[in-house]
């Protein structure tokens, strides 16, 4: 299997892969660079390959011939009886389909608007916009894979996952998660830091997370109201400190899955460059803000085209009363 895009790309590719594993026995993921840690949290994977792909990566490297030819024969080694590959509706599959014949995979399936001519054996047409997981699932359906009985298609995290109450004291707190992937996704630090302060007076325990090159952003969304974690963690780390919060704030980006994929509820800060009812998180309760009728819907900007980011001129007044909505009322 292969998804070789993003945190939350490959967070929400798991019932997919569940679906897979359960008709297997075995099952490698390809992943790219940004979405490793993702595929080593997922349940039905045994194994991980890393490939950046330059079709894929926003900051993609050269292609060369050495490196295709790297893939291909890491490929060839495992020996896969069939391949299934995982895009998103804007990218195509038949690059990696090309190299995965090269590799003699001999049984290919994707999602294709694209003839595929006999790079796939399986073109899969999805119907509407359904959310990510499903339309993912759509596709194991597709190839004969089913999820077992039990498994009710939520995303879902291997466990045990470590134990983070050394960094967050005990659970029950609001996690607020400001950044994103692209910076179009997520709100101003001055818009962040007045929700966790709206939060505080409300009299919530706040925890503000990021990874170690958003460090200044997260002092200054915590300040001197919240608890700054802002590089302490990683994914799985994250993943724990997630699951121990009574909700969780953040935009459209990985943490918002990854709350999903551990059962807590999301305040989502939906910026509407690509569309909610795809991206949003899946599985669990969510409270969705932000203008989706803005000039930037749809637009798969990385950088706010409109002047003052208005569509996530959220008041926090509204993002506290969601997380009551979510946490019943409660502290």
């Amino acid at each position: 299997m292969a998804r070789l895009d993003n945190v939350g790309d490959v967070l929400l590719a798991g019932p997919c892969v569940r679906a897979v594993a359960a008709g297997s026995d075995s099952v490698a993921l390809l992943a790219g660079p940004r979405g490793r840690a993702a595929a080593e949290l997922l349940p039905g994977v045994d194994e991980v390959l890393e490939w950046c792909a330059p079709w894929i990566d926003p900051e993609p490297p050269e292609l060369t011939e050495d490196a295709v030819l790297e893939l291909a024969k890491r490929v060839r080694d495992l020996r896969p009886d069939r391949a299934l590959i995982l895009t998103s509706f804007h990218q195509s599959p038949l690059p990696l389909a090309l190299v995965l014949r090269m590799a003699g995979v001999p049984w290919i399936g994707a999602i294709s608007e694209d003839y595929p001519g006999s790079l796939l054996d399986l073109r899969h047409r999805v119907d509407g916009d359904p959310p990510e997981a499903e339309r993912a699932l759509s596709l194991a359906t597709a190839a004969g894979f089913r999820l077992p009985d039990g498994d009710d298609g939520r995303l879902a995290l291997r466990g045990p996952l470590p134990d983070t109450h050394a960094l967050t004291g005990g659970p029950g707190y609001v996690a607020v998660h400001p950044a994103a992937s692209v910076p179009a996704r997520q709100p101003t630090p001055e818009r962040a830091h007045a929700i966790v302060r709206a939060l505080a007076g409300n009299g919530h325990r706040v925890v503000v997370t990021g990874a170690p090159a958003e460090r200044d952003l997260t002092a200054t969304v915590a300040g001197d109201v919240a608890l700054d974690l802002g590089g302490a963690t990683g994914l799985e780390e994250l993943a724990s400190v997630l699951a121990n919060a009574r909700a969780v704030v953040a935009p459209n980006t990985g943490p918002a899955h990854l709350a999903a994929a551990v059962g807590t509820p999301v305040v989502s800060l939906f910026a509407p460059v690509v569309p909610a009812a795809h991206w949003a998180p899946y599985g669990v309760p969510t409270v969705l803000l932000g203008d989706q009728t803005a000039p930037c819907r749809d637009s798969r900007a990385r950088h706010c085209p409109v002047e003052g980011h208005p569509c996530l001129a959220i008041d926090p007044a509204r993002v506290v009363s969601a997380v009551h909505r979510l946490t019943g009322g409660m502290s």
